[in-house]
């Protein structure tokens, strides 16, 4: 009896292979921060050491044949490492950082169209010049600006070139326990100073045709898109906002509970451009070439009309991952098929693409839509099929159901243990969502491009329009009523990446059983489950005993957690308590990191009044603006002063009063008033806390 051989995946896809030490190579250059020097000592060292190998006879090269593939995956280390020493503009000779000094004034080109904030307008921009009084140095780099509404200048521009004078600041992040790391998420995209304007603190140049014509033509496209559906789809602010953002990825005119809402019932990538969208538009593209007498004659016109529509809408849509990885897939596809006459395996286009889109841009590794992209296709490729044959369907309107519902279960197989660490929850009627909201938007997507094609028309662009919101109009009811469920979503799930891996190694095990009938894969499965348990075993352990002060940096807003185990009691504002977008973005990720679980108004080993209360051992005055300084002739010992909402007093008059050698000034203080307040707790050699600069102020309270 033989054994049918198969060729294992990363032979047929060697690439596979390539990415693991260049992947690796990335990260260590990342939190290693290596020189430049001992990267292209050590890139150097394995080229000339792998090429040396050649030279040795077949049989000594035979018997050693191993440690031809240890160099080779040094080389892609080292390599790994240089591209990423490369791609970050910190290192470059000209960034702006390493020049720039108090007093100087940047010469700054916008990058980008503005966006509407609620106190602000937002935009990118690249340094292009350091401006002295005798002097203008060459630079680069890029900066986040913010201009103030006050006085704002409408004109203002993709391309327009500005000349600021005030001072940058790092971009840093909120402090806030278990909080979206924005200060990386800024880095990876080169950003790593911000700065607010007024008015007076910019001059608009009169130059104003900076900027290239290519992304002149695809912002003025944008636009041109975005009036096209805000003329003919009507007043519905919702339906415009999902149309937006199905389309081209315009996402500032959605609205946030919405978006929630999509997010609860696992259906959120359909407004999320990436793979499916641009598998869509080539399904169409490949549908009207193949129809057209002269393009169908020749193939590679064929080809290069596709690829040319796949990209402009890749990079129309503002190229997020997910659509690169698309784009360059089927771009592998596509060339394989005209110029080879072979199709490319999928396992060896995903690791094409990857290894393609790493090397031009090595940060796209932290990227969220990258790696659930990779980990969706990955798990429809690996899954589906076995999904799909656990059930035999006669009908064929229902076996196409299952189809489609097999592969909404695959892509979830891998990449549910990310969605948990990410989002910190579980969609449970992900399926029933898909099975509706997929194919409808895939009829909306055709429905909007119909639209954009035929606006011209008035009657046509009139009733398309129509058509476009009732759809989009059904959809979101559609989600609103899931969301709305009980059981609708699986809520507040803590994760780790140390728990994270451990059961992405559960789940592999178990799948490799399930799939080989080998039991020492479920052994092997069992086993890290036994671990996972025990991690989530301690985990709880130390929920239970844990006992903490937080003061959280939520700008213009007092918010403090008094924790006892699973249990808080909240002293701030009464905005905060309700469920909505402050609360999920600065308080609710702190809530599922300690794993709390029920708001309380009254917490064992809390007393006292609203203003000076005690938490175990440790004293707490809380100052705003209904403090009134009481006159004590002896001095009142506490341990932490938290002044908050702007009051008006003296640091050195609170410590006539109150003997504390530790202040700390909430986010809803103004800056320059903490500012002055600090200088005052220097002068008097006092400890203090800035919240908006410092992060969220976290004390362990001891019993």
């Amino acid at each position: 009896m033989f054994r049918a051989y198969t060729i294992p995946v990363w032979k047929s896809a060697p690439l596979i292979r390539m990415l693991v030490p260049f992947s690796a190579g990335i990260l260590l250059q990342w939190y290693g921060g290596i020189g430049l020097p001992q990267v292209l000592l050590a890139l150097g060292s394995f080229s000339l050491s792998y090429t040396l190998f050649f030279l040795f006879p077949h049989r000594v090269r035979f018997k050693w044949q191993f440690l031809q593939g240890v160099l080779l995956n040094l080389l892609l280390l080292a390599l790994g490492c240089l591209v990423t020493w490369a791609q970050d503009g910190r290192n470059h000779v000209n960034w702006y950082g390493k020049t720039w000094r108090t007093g100087d004034r940047l010469l700054v080109r916008i990058d980008e169209p503005l966006v509407e904030k609620s106190r602000s307008y937002k935009a990118v921009a690249s340094v292009e010049a350091i401006v002295r009084p005798d002097s203008m140095l060459a630079c680069d780099g890029h900066i986040v600006l913010y201009f103030s509404k006050d006085g704002f200048d409408q004109r203002l521009r993709y391309g327009h070139r500005l000349l600021i004078a005030r001072q940058p600041d790092p971009i840093h992040n909120s402090g806030n326990p278990g909080a979206f790391n924005y200060q990386r998420y800024a880095a990876f995209r080169q950003l790593v100073h911000q700065v607010f304007l007024k008015k007076k603190d910019w001059i608009l140049l009169e130059q104003t045709n900076a900027g290239n014509r290519f992304r002149h033509f695809l912002y003025s496209a944008r636009e041109k898109i975005l009036t096209i559906l805000r003329t003919n789809m009507g007043s519905g602010k919702d339906e415009l906002g999902i149309a937006e953002a199905l389309l081209i990825g315009y996402t500032h005119d959605l609205d946030k509970d919405l978006v929630q809402a999509y997010s609860n019932t696992g259906v959120v990538h359909i407004i999320a451009i990436s793979g499916m969208h641009l598998g869509l538009i080539y399904m169409m593209l490949i549908w009207v070439f193949s129809r057209l007498p002269l393009v169908k004659r020749y193939g590679w016109l064929q080809a290069l009309l596709v690829l040319t529509c796949l990209w402009l809408f890749s990079l129309l849509t503002g190229g997020s991952a997910s659509v690169i990885r698309s784009a360059v897939m089927f771009s592998f596809i596509i060339l394989g098929k005209t110029f080879f006459a072979r199709t490319a395996s999928i396992a060896g286009s995903l690791a094409a693409s990857a290894f393609v889109m790493l090397v031009y841009d090595p940060w796209y590794l932290w990227d969220v839509g990258f790696q659930l992209s990779y980990l969706a296709v990955t798990g429809i490729v690996l899954f589906q099929r076995p999904v799909y044959t656990l059930c035999y369907i006669k009908n064929k309107l229902a076996d196409r159901i299952w189809q489609l519902a097999a592969v909404s279960i695959a892509a979830q197989v891998l990449t549910f243990p990310v969605c948990i660490y990410y989002f910190h929850q579980f969609p449970n009627l992900f399926l029933l969502g898909n099975l509706l909201a997929v194919p409808l938007s895939a009829i909306i997507l055709y429905a909007e491009i119909a639209l954009i094609a035929l606006a011209w028309l008035p009657v046509t662009g009139y009733w398309l329009g129509k058509g476009v919101s009732a759809l989009v109009g059904f959809m979101n009811t559609f989600i609103r009523w899931m969301n709305e469920l009980p059981f609708a979503v699986w809520d507040q799930l803590p994760a780790t990446v140390l728990t994270t891996w451990l059961l992405y190694a559960v789940l592999i095990f178990c799948s490799a059983w399930l799939m080989r009938v080998n039991k020492n894969y479920l052994v092997a499965a069992l086993g890290f489950l036994l671990v996972f348990v025990s991690v989530q075993s301690y985990n709880k352990w130390r929920v239970a005993n844990q006992q903490k002060l937080i003061v959280y940096n939520v700008p213009r807003y007092q918010a403090i957690d008094l924790v006892n185990g699973s249990r808080y009691r909240f002293v701030g504002d009464s905005l905060l308590l309700d469920d909505g977008w402050l609360q999920n973005f600065h308080l609710k990720p702190a809530r599922i990191s300690m794993q709390l679980e029920q708001r309380v108004d009254s917490l064992p080993g809390v007393f006292g009044s609203p203003h000076l209360f005690q938490f175990n051992q440790l004293r707490v005055l809380l100052i705003d603006k209904e403090f009134i300084l009481p006159h004590h002739a002896p001095k009142i010992q506490v341990d932490v002063i938290i002044v908050s909402k702007n009051p008006a007093l003296s640091i050195s008059s609170l410590a006539q009063v109150y003997v504390c050698s530790r202040y700390v000034f909430d986010a809803s203080n103004a800056n320059w008033k903490i500012a002055r307040w600090q200088e005052e707790c220097a002068r008097l050699r006092i400890h203090s806390h800035a919240v908006p600069a410092d992060g969220a102020f976290v004390l362990d309270v001891g019993i």
